[in-house]
């Protein structure tokens, strides 16, 4: 079926599930509280099953020439050691988020996304045979869903994340206690990296004064592969900070002729790397179900079995790594979370 849909939010999972709708021939108005397209952003990994929501969506092919294929990622300790790597059966891509973006709006969406539409009053909402709540972790759609409101659990961690300049070949996530430290490629010529620190960590050095001496106390005198990375974040405008929330699973992914997508859904921590493939996957799951449904509720309850556990799950894997890969004491954490990781690779 087809018909009238408002998107809130024009993010990854917005632009994706706007693409999909206009696809199948609905019409779309996308409304989107930023002025534009993000212009900066570090890498994100694109998985197979993202993959192939990005091939029904017109453009995994330009994904892969815009990103950089990888096939796996190395675990290891602060001195530089390894102690695992998880290899998936097929190959993963990272994208910068700016591309991803850039892609998904491209030749699709240009003359309906309303940039600098903020919906703070659902009630304000334009009239529609469906509602699609895209619009994050602090979700005002979620709340139509729900019933109630939306508060978001703290997870008891801080990212920082940036990229430097210089390329890198391979993968690798640094597991200290109490933090980590990853890099990935961003492209040739550039490296994307991350951290994530737990906030009890960060206040034992409150003395610190910046974001950049923060990093620098807490990885400067990490292996080389760190250290390098880190001596290249000299500026404070290179550090994007977040303190981590994760969203309380949901009962159900869909109300009336309303549905939630990737983290109004199911915000999740960053440690599995699954978000932006949680919203892609979920925004084509909701257009192929409302392509094969006699009705917008038919198609919203199928789109609900067939993605409301899977969104649980990963959310569920990514809040256990982010408190066992930050954690105090690793070492037997370490080999059931790489069981894990290895399980769902």
């Amino acid at each position: 079926m087809r018909g009238e849909a408002v998107v809130v939010g024009a993010g990854i999972g917005g632009l994706a599930v706007g693409r999909a709708l206009r696809q199948d021939g609905w019409r779309v108005r996308l409304l989107e509280r930023e002025p534009g397209l993000p212009r900066t952003g570090t890498a994100l990994g694109m998985w197979p099953e993202a993959m192939a929501a990005l091939a029904r969506l017109g453009v995994a092919d330009l994904v892969r020439e815009r990103g950089v294929r990888q096939h796996g990622a190395t675990f290891l300790r602060p001195d530089g050691t390894p102690f695992g790597r998880v290899v998936p059966d097929e190959p993963a891509h990272l994208v910068s988020r700016p591309a991803l973006h850039e892609l998904l709006y491209r030749d699709a969406l240009e003359d309906v996304v309303e940039w600098g539409s903020r919906v703070d009053d659902l009630a304000d909402l334009p009239q529609a045979d469906l509602v699609v709540g895209a619009d994050g972790l602090r979700s005002r759609v979620r709340e139509r869903v729900t019933g109630g409101p939306n508060v978001p659990r703290p997870l008891g961690t801080v990212a920082f994340r940036g990229v430097v300049p210089g390329g890198v070949d391979a993968v690798t996530e640094t597991w200290g206690r109490g933090r980590l430290f990853g890099i990935t490629p961003q492209d040739a010529r550039t490296t994307n990296w991350f951290a994530c620190v737990r906030e009890d960590l960060l206040a034992e050095r409150a003395g610190a004064t910046s974001d950049v001496e923060t990093l620098h106390d807490l990885f400067g005198d990490w292996h080389d592969g760190v250290a390098e990375v880190v001596r290249a974040v000299a500026r404070e405008g290179d550090v994007d900070r977040r303190t981590l929330y994760d969203a309380a699973p949901l009962s159900s992914m869909v109300r009336g002729n309303a549905a939630v997508i990737g983290d109004a859904a199911h915000a999740m921590a960053p440690n599995a790397g699954r978000g932006a493939c949680e919203a892609l996957i979920d925004a084509v799951a909701l257009a192929d179900a409302l392509r094969h449904a006699r009705s917008v509720l038919e198609g919203l309850r199928a789109f609900d079995c067939a993605r409301l556990a899977a969104g649980r799950r990963t959310a569920r894997l990514s809040r256990a790594l982010n408190r066992l890969s930050t954690g105090r004491r690793l070492d037997g954490a370490r080999r059931r979370v790489m069981g894990a990781l290895a399980r769902a690779a």
